[in-house]
């Protein structure tokens, strides 16, 4: 018998359009002779409404798709997801939803407490990651090496802008200011000189009163895939992140809108160093209590030192992401992830809760 998959996207978030696309490239590859997808889409405002599984999330003519702000309700209780209603029965929720409102343990909390399986990350995992100045310590602790840093909230800037400007300066330049718990970029821009600082962390501060400020890692940008099978993590193949040179950083335009961005797979680096690394992000898998799946990501420099940068709860699954590009390149096709992943869900929905 089908499981009825709630595939739910959009958002509160910046991260809103992504999310779209993410359910839009699910929606196309699951396996319909074992699950049926219903769309379910949360406006920017945080409006919730039943969509049509054929609405398009695609971005057409450089348009990014958003869930408009009208359509038929759909409600939460202990009885299960409603619109106009009926009860749609749901077996599974595969949350796509980026960033905050999704990403960060508050969906999860609220699925926890209606007692639904869901994909992913439970409630504590799902925040330490998201919130890097959180998760950076945990790595650090568990010997995963990290970037020099320091967090810069928007209330200590606003006390004391010199002093916060001078830990920048005692970093160095660059350095990469980014919101303490955005994602795809947004956000982030990299400082060259002490007289660009202080747009970037305003910047920054206008997604989160809470920025992380780094120091530029040089060498190459690499990324491995995690995925549950049969309750073991399990690490892809590591690719390499290419970027067309016109761009300073993988920013959200490289990433998304400008096709300026490849991955290479397997990364042309030692095998050695390639085994260290898949190593390390099952590692920061665990050190974290993830669950389901994990994108984490890595600076390789040039004297062979792995760095981790972040770790992913809920990887971009748009044309363009590197998860299930990763896991493809090591032999798991897009449908067989998709079902790992909701096979997962209904195994974890037994144990305990926010694992």
């Amino acid at each position: 018998m089908t499981k009825r998959v709630a595939i739910i996207c959009g958002g509160r978030s910046s991260e809103h359009e992504i999310s779209c696309i993410s359910a839009g490239g699910v929606l196309s590859a699951i396996d319909r002779s074992k699950f049926e997808p219903v769309l379910i889409g949360i406006s920017k405002s945080g409006k919730w409404f039943l969509l049509d599984d054929k609405t398009s999330l695609t971005i057409k003519n450089g348009v990014l798709p958003v869930v408009p702000e009208t359509g038929n309700p759909v409600s939460l209780d202990a009885s299960g997801f409603i619109s106009a209603g009926v009860n749609l029965k749901i077996d599974i929720v595969f949350p796509l939803l980026h960033g905050p409102y999704g990403e960060d343990g508050t969906i999860q909390g609220l699925l926890e407490m209606a007692d639904i399986a869901y994909v992913g990350s439970g409630v504590l995992a799902s925040a330490v990651a998201m919130d890097k100045s959180f998760a950076k310590p945990i790595f650090a602790a568990h010997g995963i090496k990290v970037a020099a840093g320091f967090v810069a909230r928007a209330s200590d800037w606003a006390k004391d802008k010199s002093a916060v400007q001078k830990q920048a300066d005692q970093l160095g330049y660059p350095v990469f200011v980014k919101p303490a718990r955005g994602g795809s970029s947004r956000g982030t821009t990299k400082v060259k000189s002490a007289a660009e600082f202080a747009a970037a962390l305003e910047e920054a501060h206008t997604f989160d009163p809470k920025a992380m400020v780094e120091q530029e890692i040089r060498g190459k940008e690499i990324e491995c895939a995690v995925l549950e099978i049969d309750g073991v993590a399990k690490a892809s193949l590591v690719g390499q992140i290419k970027i067309d040179p016109k761009y300073d950083f993988y920013n959200f335009e490289a990433k998304y809108l400008d096709s300026a961005t490849t991955i290479e797979l397997p990364a042309a680096i030692d095998q050695k160093i390639s085994d260290q690394i898949r190593a390390k992000a099952v590692d920061a898998f665990i050190a974290l209590g993830c669950s389901g799946l994990a994108r984490v990501d890595f600076f390789l420099t040039d004297n062979n030192e792995v760095i981790i940068n972040e770790l992913n709860t809920m990887p971009g699954f748009t044309a363009t992401s590197v998860f299930p590009k990763m896991w493809a390149a090591t032999g798991v096709q897009y449908t067989e992830v998709i079902s790992h992943l909701l096979a997962s869900a209904l195994t974890r929905s037994n144990g305990v809760l926010g694992n």
